[in-house]
């Protein structure tokens, strides 16, 4: 596969916490314009592959490569991420809270102001651009931060769990942006899930790691039959 081909690669990937090895040896391609899904159980080490990819942490041995370059922070500007921790100021209006996620990554107020406006609609929170975020349940304020992580329409967009503590029809809504943002503008989206109904009928391809190892990496046709994707757990 030609370079231009990879949005994200890693080769050999261990990281050692206190003694601790989280991540053993864990190598993955990510395709550009891709849907990847990246599954596993607690401490299987999806975050922590994740985070050494986006040049969050460092790895203690391997190499890795993001959007072309080999320290991944240079490539900041054009990838958005939805971490497992979430994180709003509470006292902000959801619109502004959106249009200054855009701005931290480049993206004009104004502008941010004119595509939050659009996404919280087509999801149904039109009725809450004003409202502080401290005012919002819990899966409307997860759902105006993954928004504000899609506004500025990056080339690549790192996904932590973005179904966390949505209702059914939220998630249904969160997954077709997810597919359109991949669809209309070409982004590729590496995308952690514990609920894999969610994360398979989107996927292009599938990444399965279990106690810091890859054990599956390919299409998720084969685990669409339960049985052969509870064997990987």
């Amino acid at each position: 596969m030609a370079g231009s081909d990879i949005a994200a690669e890693a080769h050999g990937l261990v990281k050692d916490f206190d003694g601790k090895r989280a991540v053993d040896g864990v190598s993955l391609t990510v395709p550009a314009g891709s849907i990847t899904g990246i599954l596993g159980p607690n401490g299987a080490g999806k975050t922590t592959t994740l985070r050494m990819l986006l040049g969050i942490i460092d790895p203690s041995s391997g190499s890795r490569s993001l959007l072309g370059r080999a320290r991944p922070i240079e490539a900041a500007h054009e990838v958005g991420y939805l971490p497992e921790e979430r994180g709003l100021y509470p006292a902000m209006p959801a619109l502004e809270a959106i249009a200054f996620m855009g701005a931290l990554r480049g993206l004009p107020l104004a502008e941010g102001r004119k595509r939050g406006r659009a996404m919280m609609e087509a999801h149904g929170l039109g009725h809450a651009l004003d409202r502080q975020i401290r005012q919002l349940s819990k899966g409307m304020a997860q759902t105006v931060q993954l928004l504000g992580t899609l506004v500025h329409e990056p080339r690549l967009v790192i996904l932590d769990e973005p179904s966390i503590g949505l209702a059914p029809n939220l998630v249904d809504r969160v997954m077709a942006s997810i597919r359109h943002v991949n669809q209309a503008f070409g982004a590729t989206i590496p995308m952690i899930e514990k609920k894999v109904r969610y994360s398979l009928p989107i996927a292009d391809r599938v990444a399965v790691l279990k106690t810091g190892r890859k054990i599956y990496d390919g299409p998720p046709d084969p685990l669409h039959d339960r049985v052969e994707l509870m064997k990987l757990f």
